[in-house]
Parts: structure tokens; C-alpha cells; sequence
């Protein structure tokens, strides 16, 4: 007898392989950009883009176990949008800052965390099977991507960043500094 596909929310689930890890990780990713979009419509570039991002966060999750569905053509729109955003954000996001700000802001951080955690369990499935290094570039640009918004939507609503000095790891003067120290 076929099983009553209403008690079965993902096909995969009971497969040991870490593909299942990563699909369900980057399933979590998307619905957050979705979260994000409906908390962005007053800024109509992040607006534009988290469009762009959701359906690709969803290509990104059936790359590894389908057809690769991330093209280089599709990492040079990614780094576009880094760009961009660096353009307007980068003496904020020189260091790192506390994820904090406006709830689209906070909830963007919320995606740049679910991205990293997507290159994690990528790594991990490439310790089983072969992984296309350009999955790993657009993963890791993504979460670059989605912080740089981040920062982008709390100026854009005049709220400053926290840097965050961390009592764990020394700092180091920035290459720039130290040249003009020497």
C-alpha cells in the first residue's frame, strides 16, 4: 500500500547522507529571505534583489543532489549586488558589528547566518561526494551579500551599527593602517 503522503514532509528525511542536512538548511534559508522580503518593501533595491535571492537559494539546494542549477553568469549577478552594497556601506562593514538594528535589518542578519550554516553543511557533503567549488563561491558570497543589506537597510533607516570588539581575538591594524605606519 502507498503511504499517505500527508505524513511525509520531505522525501529524503531518513537518508543518513548530509545532502538531506544541507536541502533542509537551505530550505530554512529561503524562507527567511522570504521573511525578509515582506519587512523590505520600503527599500526597493533589497526589495529587487531578495527577489532575485529566494528562488536562487532554492537553485542553490537542488545543486547538489540534481541538475546544478547555480551558473557563473548567476555568480557575477551575486557579486554585482556585493558591489553595489559595499558601494554605499563600506566604512560600516569594515569590522565586525552586532546583528542588531531595524527588524529587517535583524532578520537579514538572520538570513547572513543561514547562509553560513548552508556553507557548513556543504563542506559537509563534500566530504562525501564531489561538490562544484562555484556552490561554494556563490554560498559564501550569498552570506557576504545578505550582511552587506543588512547593514545597507539600517542606514537607509538611519540607525547606526554596534561594532562588536571581540575580548577573544587580538585585533590587527588594518593593512592600509600599517603602511602608513611604516
Amino acid at each position: 500500500m502507498k503511504k499517505d503522503m500527508r505524513f511525509l514532509c520531505y522525501p529524503f528525511m531518513r537518508e543518513s547522507a548530509s545532502t538531506v542536512d544541507f536541502e533542509i538548511r537551505t530550505d530554512s534559508l529561503t524562507t527567511r529571505i522570504g521573511e525578509a522580503l515582506s519587512l523590505t518593501t520600503d527599500v526597493k533595491a533589497v526589495q529587487r534583489d531578495l527577489q532575485i535571492l529566494q528562488p536562487m537559494a532554492y537553485h542553490l539546494n537542488g545543486s547538489v543532489r540534481g541538475k546544478l542549477a547555480i551558473r557563473e553568469e548567476d555568480l557575477l549577478v551575486l557579486s554585482d549586488m556585493y558591489d553595489y552594497y559595499v558601494n554605499f556601506t563600506k566604512d560600516k562593514i569594515g569590522n565586525f558589528v552586532l546583528p542588531q538594528g531595524t527588524q529587517a535589518a535583524c532578520v537579514l542578519h538572520v538570513c547572513r547566518s543561514e547562509a553560513k550554516k548552508s556553507v557548513r553543511a556543504l563542506h559537509k557533503v563534500s566530504l562525501e561526494r564531489e561538490v562544484p567549488e562555484l556552490l561554494f563561491d556563490y554560498a559564501n558570497l550569498l552570506a557576504n551579500v545578505l550582511f552587506t543589506m543588512a547593514v545597507y537597510v539600517n542606514q537607509y533607516h538611519g540607525v547606526e551599527e554596534i561594532p562588536f570588539v571581540s575580548k577573544s581575538y587580538p585585533t590587527r591594524p588594518k593593512q592600509k593602517e600599517v603602511a602608513n605606519n611604516e
